[in-house]
């Protein structure tokens, strides 16, 4: 209630209107304001610091000062603060950052479309799908698959991507032509006694019956997180994408990879199509792209879709898609110089290095009475609080009892967020490990009073 006082909260109150927020009790609790960042750090309007182990929303890939970004952005906005690539036009900073995407990606492509966040990448890879299998002569091949829990943005089309229920309830989503198949989380969902190969087995025999059901000529595309993030940081059980792919390549399904949260070496690899193996015609990436310091995203695309899309657009005479702020020119200036701090610093190396001590400590919590599972990969990381370990019981979600646990952190100095009723982490990537174990201490002190408040209600 003590920041309603500050004059930010107020007017924060009467005119901002917020994603992600529970509207009502924003208007009683008010925001935390924050006004500069230093490393992983953040600090708000009343003089207090947080370590942020949330990156922002996944993104600030090399914390919240970095000169060099700054100084970069001025000189491109000093240059040319704006350009398009509509009919044909061009600029040196999108021509450079397309040349540099394409020589960074981990399986071949053969074009790059610049938007502007991961959900207008994703939609862009939604519309190519259906203007392609046009091209091909395949109007009904149009349904793309993605998965109970997977998240893919909040346009109306990509929110019918994303299979979690706040994203389409009274929404009046998801739109038709999109379907989803199973969660591939091992923890939540195997059956009694089921091992984790049979449960992939499970996995891959439900998407073939699905498109046996649809029917493979109505099927375009499949889409996948390497990890999926916002869906409760859910790594794939081992051999998943192994079973997945060969039943796309079998019924002639494109592979989609939101490459979103995962891509610039979260997982430990530049990419998670790596980490995991993954073959995908398509790639979209954003978020780490630039650091999160300005908005962008891309859509790498195969040969074989591109000419496909060649053939259409003469056809019709134009391509008509695109936006106006997609591949801004001092946007596409900070996405260059964030990948060559990326290669300059070593930051895979660096990962590699204080990746174990954010796995081995949050593993330390295993044993705690409200933790039922710990997971990750790399700088990904989640804790899932559960009402009984033996059962996975999980609590009702109206006791807000992730809401709490985040509460708390925030309170004692770090920012996390609660997916759910599970803790997730994906620190700036430049994260050290005095750091992460400042992090784990508080996070210890969270769980032991999320669990004395529980006991006392």
């Amino acid at each position: 209630m003590t920041r309603l006082a500050n004059s930010n909260a107020t007017r924060d109150i009467a005119s901002y209107l917020h994603p992600y927020t529970n509207l009502k009790t924003h208007q009683e609790k008010g925001p935390l304001v924050i006004v500069k960042g230093d490393g992983v750090t953040v600090t708000d309007d009343q003089g207090n610091n947080y370590i942020d182990v949330m990156a922002g929303l996944w993104c600030a890939s090399l914390g919240f000062h970095q000169d060099r970004l700054a100084e970069t952005a001025a000189d491109a906005m000093r240059r040319l603060p704006f350009y398009h690539g509509f009919n044909g036009k061009s600029h040196e900073p999108g021509i450079n950052l397309a040349e540099k995407l394409l020589s960074l990606s981990p399986v071949p492509m053969s074009k790059v479309f610049f938007a502007n966040s991961g959900s207008e990448a994703n939609d862009t890879a939604i519309k190519i799908v259906w203007y392609v299998n046009n091209a091909l002569g395949r109007p009904e091949k149009k349904k793309i698959i993605s998965r109970t829990k997977a998240y893919h943005g909040v346009t109306v089309a990509t929110a019918s991507l994303t299979g979690l229920p706040a994203n389409h309830r009274d929404f009046d989503l998801p739109i038709d032509r999109i379907l989803h198949t199973d969660c591939p989380h091992y923890y939540r969902f195997a059956e009694p006694g089921e091992s984790e190969a049979d449960f992939v087995q499970r996995l891959a025999g439900n998407l073939e019956k699905l498109i046996e059901t649809e029917g493979a000529d109505t099927i375009a595309a499949f889409i996948a997180e390497p990890v999926m993030g916002a869906g409760g940081v859910i790594p794939p059980p081992a051999g998943y994408f192994e079973a997945i792919q060969p039943i796309l390549k079998k019924h002639d399904i494109l592979f989609i990879a939101d490459e979103v949260i995962c891509g610039f070496g979260r997982t430990g690899n530049l990419f998670g199509t790596q980490t995991y193996d993954l073959q995908p015609d398509m790639i979209t990436v954003a978020k780490a792209l630039s650091s999160g310091y300005l908005p962008i995203s891309a859509l790498l695309i195969s040969e074989p879709i591109f000419q496909a899309m060649v053939k259409e657009s003469e056809k019709i005479g134009i391509f008509g898609h695109g936006f106006t702020y997609g591949g801004h020119p001092v946007s596409c200036a900070v996405a260059l110089e964030t990948l060559k701090i990326y290669e300059e610093i070593n930051i895979l190396d660096h990962i590699r290095q204080v990746s174990p001590a954010l796995q081995n400590g949050l593993r330390k919590f295993e044993e705690h009475p409200l933790v039922g599972e710990v997971r990750g990969v790399g700088l990904l990381g989640a804790l899932e609080l559960v009402g009984d370990k033996k059962t996975k019981v999980p609590f009702d979600p109206a006791r807000g009892i992730g809401a709490f646990a985040v509460s708390k952190a925030q309170e004692y100095g770090v920012i996390t967020r609660a997916l759910g009723d599970t803790i997730a982490f994906s620190p700036p990537l430049v994260i050290d490990e005095d750091q992460i174990d400042a992090v784990l201490t508080v996070i210890g002190k969270v769980l032991d009073d999320t669990k004395t408040m529980i006991d006392a209600s």
